[in-house]
């Protein structure tokens, strides 16, 4: 079976982002947002276990919003409030249930990048 999995680094101090809180929501054809869970990562920048597994990972529209402002405010000092960056949105698809589908998340206080990982 297929699964959902996130990673989360800290760019701007070269290590992983740990104790960002993550939201998880599934979009449907309208549009609509359903909020599936919350969650936070480890020390290692991930979450302890999958988004998404087995009968609960389906085909269809996801949503992740990190939490990128909060965790700066309390592992950066200075930070400007309003933070540039607060929640940051990754809208994407999964076609293939069987799957694994890695979202990762790569940030700073100024700037982020994802890509599909293994």
């Amino acid at each position: 079976m297929g699964k959902l999995t996130t990673h989360v680094l800290d760019t701007a101090q070269g290590k992983p982002a740990a104790g960002m809180q993550i939201e998880l929501w599934a979009i449907d054809g309208k549009g609509e947002k359903k909020l599936l869970k919350t969650t936070q990562t480890n020390n290692d920048g991930r979450t302890d276990a999958p988004l998404l597994v087995d009968r609960e990972f389906v085909s269809g529209v996801y949503e992740l919003v990190f939490l990128v402002g909060d965790y700066f405010a309390k592992s950066t000092p200075n930070m400007p409030n309003p933070p540039f960056l607060n929640r940051v949105p990754l809208q994407f698809g999964i076609a293939d249930a069987t799957a694994h589908y890695h979202v990762p998340l790569l940030t700073s206080p100024w700037a982020y990048s994802t890509y599909r990982g293994s």
